[in-house]
């Protein structure tokens, strides 16, 4: 499914690193204070995100989290000054959006790191801060503003769904704008405030657009404007001035994502569905729409490297032009000042930390307005991924980031699988591969069946009873490493987060003799637990990807790692939050408890002010700290 109609809590957050050691005579082994030190400069590599723009795009507010952990920042576009962090809380802040009018910040705020957020405003002076959800455990997110609506998305009325709500900041009012199940979030809201589009998932893998009158009273009636045959992704959802279209991204009657354009009619119904830019190799990643509906930049995931291009939508004929000369593989959070004239953005890349850029359109020139700090770490000498491509055991191509260390012939090499799944492993800043290879120690970053960015077909091959395909693909990739001479085949571990810590765990019990140690990071290991414990519109939405709690439950004990412990044959690091209300940390507390038992060495680390993933700067350097320190140990050479 598109990424983007899941809120970000699906998203496996990067766990940082360190710097490449030349390649020459290796002095002395570094005590073991002194590999700590370097680690945690790397770890200590902060990163930019989320840019909004002031309405006058002379400021832009951002998430950094340059500190403890991560706040708001403000940025002085043409002045060049030292960004100013506004407001301090005490949890981390995840998502930051400035209103048309320049008056409010609005905040989403994660309690414990955990996914009960809550979202606040604030002056742009840090002043006014107050909360406008119901805080304790009902979950929000945040969409943006529309005028003086701000949009998010709440379960205050269901736990079991996420609906679309609107906030009146002169009234100072919220209300719900529609029901109906499973994962919404409202999209965008005419200038007249009497149609919006609300994005619904049905499952993971499947969602809808829908126009819906607000004009009718308390929750307005929807109208489907993404009619599709199953599975479909569509994204964006933003309407044109006069409410008259909606501009998004599909894949309808195609397996890779487009840019579209839906002509609705005067009843709201839509009329036709237009293909504006579209290319086979790529999907549709991201766009920015200008607020007049005038151009629009589209973000194209080229097999997790982006490309960025400009299209004037005033012509009669679309022609995409290429914007060149980008800085970074890794691009997002575009998005436009009100008035038009500058677009922010981020790029990121393997040497790059995530900063902010903005884009003067009229111009066409771009610049840098943020540099995050990396003391005591030269980017120059971290290491760029080569992209390879290997076939899976049915014939099927799958493809990999490959993190070679300057050390040659066959080594220690672990492979790192991320979250989702339908998540996507890309080329982007990730400071615990570049410790490993200073070590010596390779990385393998592959994107096996069920990944997206590869089309439609792809992302759904593991679903339910296919899972055990994507299980599968585990040993296509370590075939893969030995055959080239990449990697010692008794020197592999195997690591990931969230989803990725379950195929951590299916690696080590389907096939416990390929791999010397493994680092689980909020990993599912039983599947059971899972449904029973996760948020409950969680996992109304993960019964196509996973199997069904009630007619499925053999599929999901076969599925699970709990049931074959008693095949781990190596150690297990297994690092979670405490606060996680996603992966809930009884997964963990299973997998440490019952190897234990087995007399398995395994060492379990329990953040207790954290959700799922690491955001606060202290814990990310621990987990950094310990995942590098586990490898080293049993990766070493016999």
């Amino acid at each position: 499914m598109d990424r983007r109609s899941l809120p970000a809590v699906l998203a496996l957050l990067a766990v940082p690193a360190l710097a490449l050691a030349a390649k020459s005579p290796s002095p002395a082994a570094p005590t073991a204070d002194a590999l700590t030190a370097s680690v945690e400069r790397m770890a200590k590599v902060s990163g930019s995100f989320a840019p909004s723009l002031s309405p006058d795009g002379k400021r832009v507010a951002f998430i950094s989290n340059r500190g403890a952990l991560p706040q708001v920042w403000i940025a002085e576009i043409d002045k060049g000054t030292e960004p100013k962090q506004v407001g301090s809380f005490e949890d981390p802040v995840s998502n930051v959006e400035w209103s048309p009018d320049g008056q409010w910040l609005a905040l989403l705020v994660a309690p414990g790191g955990g996914l009960n957020q809550q979202v606040y405003l604030m002056h742009p002076d840090g002043t006014g801060v107050q909360r406008i959800t119901g805080g304790g455990k009902e979950n929000n997110t945040l969409a943006g503003w529309s005028g003086k609506l701000l949009r998010y998305s709440s379960s205050h009325d269901s736990p079991g769904a996420l609906d679309p709500w609107i906030y009146d900041s002169e009234s100072g009012k919220s209300r719900k704008v529609a029901s109906g199940g499973g994962v919404a979030n409202l999209t965008d809201i005419s200038r007249d405030g009497k149609r919006a589009v609300v994005s619904r998932v049905a499952s993971r893998g499947d969602n809808n657009l829908y126009l819906v009158d607000l004009a009718t009273g308390h929750e307005g009636k929807e109208e489907l404007l993404t009619l599709h045959d199953p599975p479909g992704s569509f994204g964006g959802g933003k309407l044109s001035p006069d409410g008259s279209a909606v501009f998004l991204s599909s894949n309808r009657d195609a397996d890779k994502t487009y840019f579209a354009k839906v002509i609705l009619g005067p009843d709201g119904k839509p009329i036709s569905n237009q293909k504006l830019t579209t290319r086979d190799e790529a999907e549709v990643d991201d766009i920015a729409l200008a607020p007049d509906a005038s151009s629009a930049f589209v973000v194209f995931n080229v097999a997790g490297r982006d490309d960025l291009g400009f299209i004037n939508l005033k012509k009669p004929r679309v022609e995409l032009q290429p914007v060149k000369a980008l800085a970074g593989e890794i691009l997002g959070g575009l998005t436009y000042s009100e008035n038009g004239q500058r677009l922010a953005l981020t790029i990121g890349g393997a040497r790059l930390p995530t900063d902010i850029w903005v884009i003067s359109v009229g111009a066409g020139s771009i610049r840098q307005i943020t540099w995050s700090p990396h003391e005591g770490v030269d980017l120059a000498k971290l290491a760029s991924p080569e992209l390879v491509r290997f076939k899976a055991h049915d014939g099927l191509e799958l493809s990999g980031w490959l993190y070679r260390p300057r050390s040659e012939g066959p080594g220690a090499v672990v492979i790192s699988f991320h979250g989702g799944p339908e998540g996507q492993e890309r080329p982007s800043f990730n400071s615990t591969y570049q410790a490993l290879l200073s070590r010596g120690i390779g990385v393998f970053a592959p994107n096996v069946r069920g990944s997206s960015g590869f089309g439609k077909k792809f992302v759904n091959l593991d679903n339910g009873p296919l899972r055990v395909e994507g299980v599968k693909d585990i040993k296509d990739c370590v075939d893969f490493l030995v055959q080239q001479r990449i990697a010692d085949p008794k020197r592999i571990g195997i690591m990931g987060g969230s989803y990725g810590g379950y195929m951590t765990l299916a690696g080590l019990t389907e096939l416990p003799d390929l791999f010397a140690a493994g680092a689980d990071l909020f990993g599912i290991v039983n599947f059971e637990t899972f449904f029973a414990q996760t948020e409950p519109w969680m996992a109304a939405i993960s019964t196509k990807e996973y199997g069904d709690p009630v007619t499925q439950k053999d599929l999901l004990r076969q599925l699970s790692p709990i049931h074959k412990l008693d095949r781990v044959k190596v150690p297990l690091l297994v690092l979670h939050g405490a606060n996680d209300t996603n992966v809930p940390l009884v997964e963990a507390k299973q997998v440490a408890e019952e190897l234990k038992k087995r007399g398995v060495p395994v060492q379990s680390v329990i953040f207790p002010d954290e959700g799922h993933g690491f955001r606060k700067t202290a814990n990310r350097v621990r987990s950094t700290v310990e995942i590098v320190r586990w490898f080293e140990k049993y990766l070493k050479p016999e």
